[in-house]
């Protein structure tokens, strides 16, 4: 079962940008497209540990600030020759608010 927690405001996340949110289950980047998606994912780089939150986005990716690796803001991957993966959360948006689901950031806890 599902409970989602309300994080930020839409408006307050720039669109093609990025906010980090700090939760009672800990920090994740949440990122806005240009088209009012939005996504969550670990705000650290899986290559040198760049803080993606600080990244580009351009249409559904985002690139670290680092080394210029690009990740999917919908599923994780690098992107191109580069391997490696970022922890993406489910994410949606009611009520101009952004809400995450509490149940999946509980597993990424535990797992740690």
């Amino acid at each position: 079962m599902s409970t989602w927690i309300d994080v930020s405001a839409l408006d307050a996340i720039p669109r093609r940008g990025a906010r980090v949110v700090k939760t009672a289950l800990g920090c994740v980047a949440v990122f806005r497209t240009a088209e009012d998606s939005v996504h969550a994912l670990d705000n650290r780089c899986p290559h040198k540990g760049g803080p993606l939150a600080e990244g580009i986005v351009h249409g559904a990716s985002v690139t670290c600030p680092l080394h210029n690796w690009v990740f999917s803001l919908e599923t994780g991957l690098a992107q191109g020759a580069d391997e490696g993966r970022v922890a993406t959360y489910p994410a949606r948006v009611e009520g101009g608010r952004v809400l995450l689901d509490a149940a999946f950031l509980r597993g990424r806890v535990a797992a740690e």
